[in-house]
C-alpha cells in the first residue's frame, strides 16, 4: 500500500522577498477604492478575457457587511464585461446558501439582481483532473463551469476561519468546488464527526490543489482581481456576525498571476505597522494560512516574486512597504 500523503509545513513562518528566488510577475495596483478604480485595475490584465465570462464573486450571507460594493461590481460589468455571469456554489455549511432556493434568495437581499447570477452546481458536478497534486488527482466542481470560455476571479481579500487569508486562491478553491462533495473532499476526513476536520498545512494544500483544477481547465483566459477592503479577519461566508475590521483599507490589486497577487496582498498585509496589522497576521500566521502561497509555488501556480506597479502614479514600480504607507482608515 502507498504511504499516505505528507503535508507541507511552515505555513505560520512568513517568507521575506529578498528570501524568495524566480522569475517575477507583474501585479498592478491602485489606491482607488472605488469603480473607477476597479475598472482601472481590471482592464490592466483582461487581454485574454474572450467569450462567455464567468466572474467568479464571494457574494455573502444575507447583509454580509464587507463583500465588494455592488455598485462597483455593476459598473464594472456595465464598462467592460456587459455580457459577463456571477457564478457561485452552493455552501458546505448550513446557513443562507446552503440550497439554491435559499441562495437564490439571499442574492436578492444582497442586490445581486443587475446580472445573470449561475450557481454552478445547481444541476449537479463534473470532474476536473488535478494535474501534479499529492492529496487528489481530481476535484469536484459545479458541472456551469464548463459553459464559461473565461473567468474573472473578482475577490474581497480579507481573514479566513480557517485558511489564514482568503485571496483568489481560495475564492476559487472553495469557491468553484460543488457543495456536497468538493467541499467535503477538502474540508473533512471521510467519517469524521468534524465537518472541519482538516486544518493547517493539508487544508491548504488541499485547497490549493482545488483551485489548481480550475485554473488549469481555463489555462491562459482566467485574471485576478484582489480588493483589499475591510478587511475583517473573518470570511464574508460569516456575514453578519464577522469580526469588526481594525485593518485599515489599502487598495485593488490585479495580476494575470494567481500566487503572485495574493503574495503581493499579504506582504501589503505584512508591511503594514504593528497595530495596523496585529489581528490579521496572527489569523494568517495561526491558521498556518501562509502556506497556500509556498504551495502554489511548488505546484508551478505561479511566482512569488514581482513587479508591483503603482496605476496611481504613472505606472512606476513600487514595493509592498511603499503600498503600504497611504492607507486608508476603515469606513463601514
Amino acid at each position: 500500500m502507498a504511504a499516505a500523503p505528507v503535508p507541507g509545513k511552515d505555513g505560520n513562518k512568513y517568507v521575506p522577498y529578498g528570501q524568495r528566488s524566480g522569475n517575477e510577475s507583474i501585479v498592478y495596483f491602485t489606491r482607488d477604492l472605488s469603480a473607477e478604480g476597479l475598472a482601472k485595475a481590471y482592464e490592466k490584465v483582461c487581454g485574454n478575457i474572450v467569450g462567455r465570462v464567468g466572474v467568479k464573486l464571494h457574494t455573502g450571507e444575507q447583509h454580509g457587511p464587507n463583500i465588494i460594493p455592488r455598485p462597483w461590481v455593476k459598473s464594472l460589468f456595465e464598462k467592460d464585461i456587459p455580457d459577463a455571469t456571477i457564478i457561485e456554489t452552493n455552501t458546505y455549511y448550513e446557513g443562507d446558501r446552503y440550497t439554491t432556493d435559499k441562495h437564490r434568495e439571499t442574492l436578492g437581499i444582497n442586490g445581486w439582481t443587475f446580472c445573470p447570477v449561475d450557481i454552478m452546481d445547481e444541476e449537479g458536478t463534473v470532474i476536473l483532473p488535478v494535474k501534479g497534486g499529492k492529496w487528489f488527482d481530481k476535484m469536484s466542481v459545479g458541472t456551469h463551469l464548463l459553459n464559461y470560455d473565461s473567468m474573472v476571479t473578482l475577490t474581497h481579500f480579507k481573514g479566513h476561519t480557517t485558511g489564514g487569508f482568503g485571496g483568489s486562491n481560495k475564492n476559487i478553491g472553495i469557491g468553484c468546488a460543488d457543495g456536497r462533495l468538493g467541499k467535503a473532499w477538502i474540508h473533512t476526513y471521510p467519517g469524521s464527526d468534524d465537518q472541519w476536520s482538516i486544518v493547517e498545512e493539508e487544508f491548504m494544500e488541499r485547497m490549493t490543489e482545488s483551485t489548481k483544477a480550475t485554473i488549469d481547465h481555463f489555462g491562459k483566459h482566467v485574471t485576478y482581481v484582489n480588493v483589499m477592503r475591510n478587511m475583517s479577519v473573518s470570511c464574508d461566508c460569516e456575514g453578519v456576525a464577522a469580526a469588526p475590521v481594525v485593518t485599515p483599507n489599502v487598495g485593488i490589486l490585479s495580476s494575470t498571476d494567481i500566487l503572485a497577487v495574493d503574495q503581493a496582498c499579504v506582504d501589503i498585509v505584512f508591511a503594514m505597522t504593528d497595530k495596523e496589522h496585529h489581528d490579521l497576521v496572527e489569523r494568517m500566521v495561526t491558521r498556518h494560512g501562509l502556506r497556500q502561497l509556498s504551495y502554489m509555488k511548488e505546484l508551478g501556480m505561479g511566482n512569488d516574486r514581482y513587479v508591483l506597479i503603482d496605476l496611481d502614479n504613472g505606472g512606476i514600480r513600487i514595493t509592498a512597504e511603499d503600498a503600504a504607507k497611504d492607507l486608508k482608515p476603515f469606513v463601514a
